[in-house]
């Protein structure tokens, strides 16, 4: 279905999402593909007119895509009203992309006013995660949105599919045959995703608190990258196979040793420095609701129980107000048989491979002798920079969304796996099975934990730094 020329529907044009990430990348993604244009509308809740919308369209996406971009009409709409929807929805047209850059509740009202509406044949749905709150509710909505358009029409996005460390990721895995014989537990140690910011909570209480660090990234993205890291080489890079090598990947996947209560680790930044910022505690921010103990730190360890992974931990980690943003993804390989007797001293580990996401870099770790004393062992990196890679991850979301391209979106029963891999770890810790730890803004998180030094479940021990 693609195609150069689109409509890009935005439910919920007014807010933050639309400004500050759709519409730039949009811009970006325009200025990078001269041959595509796009038309422009928007929809919410505020009385916005359309000068105003045009304005905001072009201060947004730029002035040199702004001439690709064909700025249509804004409509003030309640998006839960069906008659409302139905209504905008009869002036919608071939080629059309409905975006829903809405909360999630207001997300599920808006798919449920859109039954008993006239919607075109090729019409592409496009949702922000989470989706839903837990498995129920994320097949609930499936079930809902599969009424509407059939599954190759629905995009459900997730932004971390579109960094192109990720794409770097599976091209080094699938294309070098030096990793083919090594990708599995028979080589590989430990596995650890880590996507720390050294931002705080930046005034999103009103989302964060309720979701916390492991609902707002271990859920919603590192369990996707999970999926990918650990998948089988699929046929091809098309949707279905890709998104079934990824989906069978999570189906095997649950908690180590399925003991939430030890593989499972959450905190919260009390007060501190970041940066020389001065960060207040989590529970004094403004709009944090202290009973609802929510954690900014998390951390879990997994595993794939497959004949390629069973017995490898798989660490996520995510949380603010860390020294510094640090996001990659560390294979620790497993220490070689033998080492022969003269070489020293014996080494952790096999090495190590890392892939940072920006600036884009692979690091392999490797063990060597030194030129002064030849038998002694020393570490070396061989670095390959791989770029800024793009700024706007949106970006290549939004170039396959408007291609009808649903391959770099999460399935249904992707979305719903991820909730039921986590759905243990929820209970525990809502029944208080996993203490709540502190850490001051600034450092590293609380010792102990696997990322940090510490161990996984049974004293496997995790040597990634």
């Amino acid at each position: 279905m693609t195609s150069s020329s689109r409509t890009l529907l935005i439910l919920g044009a007014t807010g933050d999402l639309t400004s500050r990430l759709l519409l730039p990348s949009l811009g970006t993604l325009l200025a990078r593909t001269p041959d595509r244009t796009v038309t422009v509308r928007g929809a919410g809740v505020e009385d916005w007119d359309d000068a105003r919308w045009r304005t905001t369209v072009t201060d947004a996406v730029g002035t040199a895509a702004a001439g690709r971009a064909t700025i249509g009409d804004y409509t003030a709409v309640d998006v839960t009203d069906p008659s409302a929807l139905g209504a905008l929805l009869a002036t919608v047209g071939p080629g059309t992309v409905l975006y829903f850059a809405l909360p999630p509740a207001i997300t599920r009202k808006a798919v449920d006013a859109l039954h008993g509406a006239h919607l075109p044949d090729d019409l592409v749905l496009a949702m922000e995660k989470p989706f839903g709150d837990d498995a129920a509710s994320a097949r609930s909505l499936n079930a809902a949105l599969t009424t509407l358009v059939p599954e190759d029409r629905i995009f459900r996005v997730d932004h971390f599919l579109g960094r192109s460390m990720l794409l770097n990721l599976l091209g080094l895995r699938l294309a070098n045959r030096m990793w083919d014989p090594v990708w599995s537990a028979e080589h590989i140690e430990s596995v650890l995703i880590r996507f720390d910011e050294s931002l705080a909570l930046e005034d999103r209480a009103g989302y964060y608190d309720r979701a916390g660090a492991m609902i707002d990234m271990i859920q919603s993205h590192l369990l996707q990258v999970l999926g990918l890291m650990a998948m089988e080489p699929p046929a091809t890079l098309g949707e279905r196979d890709l998104r079934d090598a990824k989906a069978a990947a999570l189906r095997a996947t649950h908690v180590w040793r399925d003991s939430p209560e030890t593989a499972s680790y959450r905190a919260r930044y009390t007060a501190g420095t970041v940066d020389g910022r001065s960060i207040p505690s989590y529970v004094d921010e403004e709009g944090v609701d202290a009973a609802r103990a929510t954690e900014t730190l998390a951390e879990v360890v997994f595993e794939v129980a497959n004949e390629r992974w069973a017995g490898v931990p798989f660490v996520l980690r995510s949380g603010k107000a860390l020294p510094a943003k640090r996001s990659e993804v560390v294979v620790t390989f497993r220490p070689v048989r033998h080492l022969p007797a003269g070489l020293s001293p014996a080494p952790r580990d096999g090495g190590r491979l890392t892939f940072a996401l920006g600036p884009d870099r692979m690091t392999l770790d490797l063990h060597v002798t030194s030129g002064d004393e030849p038998f002694d062992l020393r570490d070396e990196e061989l670095v390959a920079e791989m770029g800024r890679g793009q700024q706007r991850s949106y970006e290549e979301v939004l170039d396959e969304l408007l291609d009808g391209d649903v391959t770099l979106s999460v399935r249904a029963d992707e979305a719903e796996d991820c909730w039921r891999i986590l759905q243990p770890i929820r209970d525990a810790w809502a029944a208080g099975a996993v203490p709540m730890q502190e850490y001051p803004a600034g450092s590293a998180g609380p010792d102990g934990w696997p990322s940090t030094g510490g161990s996984a479940v049974d004293g496997t021990a995790l040597t990634a730094s």
